[in-house]
């Protein structure tokens, strides 16, 4: 069972371990590992999940100093857990073969049905490359180093890419 911490306590560990604690760090982690797991089950694939939930952790832990608001410590978490899986599952497609592009759903009742049919509209006229620069960026939130891995080009092409795409999209929502 997952003891409860009183909020005040969690922020003064994520303070503790940013400022380089690593007995805080270890107990802040060790703490949001089962829920980070859980998490990781409903948006892996069922192999990936303790590498997806290892890989958070060890990012975590290498960047808990570049977390700017103690209060955001659990969004990020969930946040690097599912880039991770998105990243299993570009490896694995890529393995078997199947093709890379992503489906872009609605939210379920988006609150301006128009602008949201106008926004897939937009994503769904990009070529191809533009389509996965954005999404890889803006909805899985790969840095551009990142990018520059995944798509094997340099960080001019990838910023000048993503540009592109944004204008593409601009002008099309224009």
């Amino acid at each position: 069972m997952v003891e409860a911490i009183p909020v005040m306590s969690q922020f003064c560990e994520i303070e503790a371990a940013r400022d380089g604690d690593p007995q805080a760090l270890d107990r802040l982690l060790g703490r949001s590992r089962l829920n980070l797991r859980r998490y990781a089950e409903y948006h892996c694939v069922v192999n990936d999940v303790e590498d997806a939930v290892q890989e958070a952790l060890l990012i975590a832990s290498r960047h808990i100093r570049k977390l700017r608001e103690a209060e955001a410590f659990n969004a990020w978490l969930f946040r690097i857990v599912k880039r991770e899986c998105n990243r299993l599952k570009r490896i694995a497609r890529r393995i078997s073969g199947e093709p890379i592009e992503d489906v872009i759903l609605p939210a379920p009742h988006p609150p301006y049905p128009a602008l949201a049919r106008d926004i897939i509209a937009a994503f769904e006229s990009l070529p191809v490359h533009y389509r996965e620069v954005v999404l890889m960026r803006d909805f899985e939130g790969l840095t551009i180093d990142e990018l520059c891995q995944e798509l094997g080009q340099t960080r001019e092409a990838v910023k000048a890419r993503l540009h592109r795409a944004r204008m593409l999209i601009r002008e099309y929502l224009v």
